[in-house]
């Protein structure tokens, strides 16, 4: 950015994007951590259920970065 008044249209654009990945990053963490939790809840992962609560948060957090990075590409 620079001190030129016409990039504010930009930069609300790219805030508004910015908003609606973190948006979906926190609806898809919270999705997968209480499908974990009913799982483990329910009994069905067995001695399992850590390490699939592991995996599926370090999954999750790779996913969110990954989809955060579409921010990157501004036009």
């Amino acid at each position: 950015m620079d001190d030129k008044p016409s990039k504010i249209a930009q930069a609300i654009r790219i805030a508004r994007r910015t908003i609606a990945i973190a948006k979906q990053n926190a609806v898809f963490a919270i999705a997968v951590k209480v499908g974990i939790l009913v799982l483990v809840a329910a009994g069905l992962l067995g001695s399992w259920a850590m390490p699939v609560a592991v995996f599926g948060d370090v999954g999750v957090m790779v996913l969110a970065v990954l989809n955060a990075m579409r921010a990157l590409r501004v036009k």
